[in-house]
């Protein structure tokens, strides 16, 4: 029997999608003349560099991360708008890595995200029942004008506008309301999979908590399942149900986001919980972030955070550490939570 992908949970659980050794590389090199005449290489951007994990039906899994370690790649991936350059992505069982358009359309219906930028995402010559209808006759789910303006009218609805604000541009609307208007439109196709690509860091912070109130009042109406992707760590405690923590196109971590904030086990998580201001005054010790991102192009040897990572050993610099599953059930990739040499976690006050 294989063994389950990293970050699949141990319990019996029914999954609807599941990633198993998923890679993208992009070519970055200068043109051909350049690297004649230059003698140099090709440079290979590894963005997302063999990632599992498995996502249960009417679950929120989150990606987190620094910008740059590949998180928003890996949801243009599951999406179709890159191919993979290994691995595989299936989706209730079925492989959709490799599919073509053709063979992928009868899918898109199902599968539908949510991009950051909710003003780029939407066409500003479009009215608003324009943007929202265009699902509904793309996919057939509704033939007749009648129908058509019924449903806008109730996607509209669905996230607090009003049926009038059809007849309005994407421009008449704050950030908030043209986010809506961005989740209605993925709403139309009725999805069961959706993408949220940072949906609320663009916004300002009463705001998010209203989207992301939102957000989760349509998951538990509809039964969504999300792939959340962001790096504000206390929007993805407030939505999560389980957080991987990605650096440099890789998973360092996955776990219940509960345990993930209260008794985080890699260096590098607990680096980026340190970052979360500490509202209730604990006093307790924080380890600020050190040092840069590496260059992703020539990433370090070994485990690539080892040059920041205040545990780093010889084995750090040298050998690509391999997830091993703690007794909470998470799952860690680092040599010294293996050899028991990085002490837990310390529990976060009000977490």
């Amino acid at each position: 029997m294989p063994d389950a992908p990293i970050g699949a949970s141990t319990e019996s659980r029914e999954g609807v999608m599941r990633v198993q050794g998923l890679a993208r590389y992009f070519d970055v090199s200068p043109p051909l003349l350049n690297r004649l005449i230059e003698r140099q290489p090709r440079q290979i951007l590894k963005a997302v560099d063999g990632i599992d994990f498995e996502i249960a039906k009417g679950e929120t899994f989150s990606l987190v991360g620094e910008s740059g370690c590949g998180k928003s790649t890996v949801a243009r991936l599951i999406v179709g708008l890159y191919k993979p350059t290994a691995g595989s992505i299936e989706f209730e069982g079925r492989d959709i890595a490799g599919l073509t358009r053709v063979e992928m359309a009868p899918l898109r219906r199902r599968l539908q995200m949510i991009f950051q930028d909710p003003y780029a995402s939407l066409n500003p010559r479009w009215r608003v029942r324009d943007i929202v209808a265009e699902p509904l006759r793309a996919f057939g789910l509704e033939t007749t004008s009648a129908g058509i303006e019924r449903r806008v009218g109730e996607l509209l609805s669905f996230v607090k506008l009003a049926a009038a604000d059809g007849a309005k541009y994407p421009h008449e609307f704050s950030g908030g309301q043209r986010q809506r208007i961005s989740i209605a439109r993925a709403l139309a196709s009725q999805p069961d999979f959706l993408v949220c690509d940072e949906p609320t860091s663009a916004l300002d912070v009463s705001v998010q908590a209203q989207i992301l109130n939102l957000m989760k009042d349509l998951q538990r109406e509809f039964g969504l399942t999300y792939l959340f992707i962001s790096h504000n760590l206390a929007v993805v405690s407030h939505v999560s149900d389980r957080v991987g923590v990605m650096y440099l196109g890789r998973l360092v971590e996955v776990a219940p986001a509960k345990t993930l904030f209260t008794a985080p086990r890699h260096p590098y998580t607990r680096m980026l919980l340190d970052t979360i201001p500490d509202l209730s005054m604990s006093g307790r010790d924080r380890t600020p972030v050190a040092g840069e991102v590496p260059n992703p192009i020539t990433p370090p040897p070994g485990c690539t955070f080892h040059p920041r990572c205040p545990f780093a050993t010889d084995r750090c610099r040298a050998e690509v550490p391999m997830p091993i599953t703690t007794a909470d059930g998470s799952i860690v990739t680092c040599h010294g939570v293996e050899e028991g040499r990085v002490p837990e976690g310390p529990v976060m006050a009000g977490a």
